[in-house]
């Protein structure tokens, strides 16, 4: 399974966020669209991610509160990144190695997409689920005549 497939099942709205507007803007929107993330964009590239990680950060280093923050001084301005193509399994690894929730998807330079931990972790029960689903069929079927022949043959 890859990337693509996430994102043909997950839809492809975007939420997006410049290095300088205030923290307090980027916060009412993931607040309004109850989403952990938005993808830091500058002039149409990629520049950072900010998660909610972040933002807690934010808070607790200015005594709790968002203050002026700009978004710039708190994003994560190296994101883990993938591709349409990569693999479901690779993702897994490189999400657990650096304890990242949301990876932005590019094509190129071009953004497509996020997929989060909950999404890359749906997606392999879902794929799970379809595989004992699949299996379970193939032996309730399983030929009655193949499966007496087999205890026949076998020494008792």
């Amino acid at each position: 399974m890859k990337v693509i497939d996430i994102l043909r099942v997950k839809g492809g709205t975007l939420f997006t966020v410049s290095p300088d507007q205030p923290l307090m803007n980027a916060v009412t929107v993931m607040s309004e669209h109850d989403i952990g993330s938005l993808v830091v964009m500058e002039h149409g590239d990629l520049v950072g991610m900010l998660t909610f990680r972040e933002v807690i950060q934010a808070i607790v280093m200015n005594g709790g509160a968002v203050g002026a923050t700009l978004v710039r001084t708190v994003m994560d301005d190296a994101p883990l990144t993938c591709t349409p193509a990569t693999e479901i399994d690779e993702v897994r690894r490189m999400m657990l190695g650096r304890h990242a929730r949301y990876m932005p998807v590019l094509d190129g330079k071009v953004l497509i997409g996020v997929i989060s931990f909950y999404d890359v972790a749906r997606a392999v029960v879902d794929s799970q689920d379809f595989e004992n689903r699949m299996l379970k069929a193939y032996i309730r079927d399983w030929p009655i005549e193949e499966a007496a022949a087999d205890d026949t043959a076998a020494p008792h």
